[in-house]
């Protein structure tokens, strides 16, 4: 009998759109580190606008990069790439979560670190990651508003693209047993 593979947390990447193929190679990572679901997110600092027809191609290409990249770590899962969302629609799933976090690089008090280790019990995660040009303010609020909570990776600021590989793979190893 084989083993499960799959971590015993659900994990879900909300991605500010990247530029370029930045998101190949998060889908990519992330569906290796066991993230269960991932949703392309247009924020007001994203650069890249996609018209229905560019993200209909767009999304049917990350969801083979996902299916790879399970087939590749043998995962029993392959990572749903969802449509591309707004911030509003973003806010109204949050209660859907245990815990939803917000890498947020003006965040100087709250560490992810901490947050995981305060909430030991939870079962299924949310994390969004900014845009390379990071979240607007106005975002900030409404996540706040929603239930977010908003927290620091550590000194450096990371890349859009390193940020929820370094999420996920901490999540991983706080909880996997």
């Amino acid at each position: 009998m084989n083993k499960s593979v799959e971590t015993n947390i659900d994990i879900t990447i909300y991605q500010g759109l990247p530029k370029a193929d930045k998101m190949d190679l998060i889908i990519q990572k992330t569906t290796e580190i066991g993230v269960k679901q991932i949703v392309p997110v247009a924020m007001e600092r994203s650069i890249v606008k996609l018209n229905e027809k560019d993200a209909k191609k767009k999304i049917e290409r990350w969801q083979k990069i996902a299916q790879v990249a399970a087939k590749q770590s043998k995962r029993d899962i392959i990572p749903k790439i969802e449509n591309i969302i707004k911030i509003c629609e973003l806010c109204d799933e949050i209660k859907e979560y245990d815990l939803f976090l917000v890498a947020y690089e003006n965040e100087e008090e709250t560490t992810l670190k901490q947050i995981l280790r305060q909430n030991r019990e939870i079962k299924k995660i949310g994390v969004l990651v900014g845009p390379e040009g990071g979240i607007d303010n106005k975002e900030i609020e409404k996540l706040l508003q929603s239930g977010a909570k908003v927290v620091s990776l550590g000194k450096r600021i990371l890349r859009t693209e390193t940020a929820p590989i370094a999420i996920a793979s901490n999540i991983v190893y706080e909880f996997e047993s």
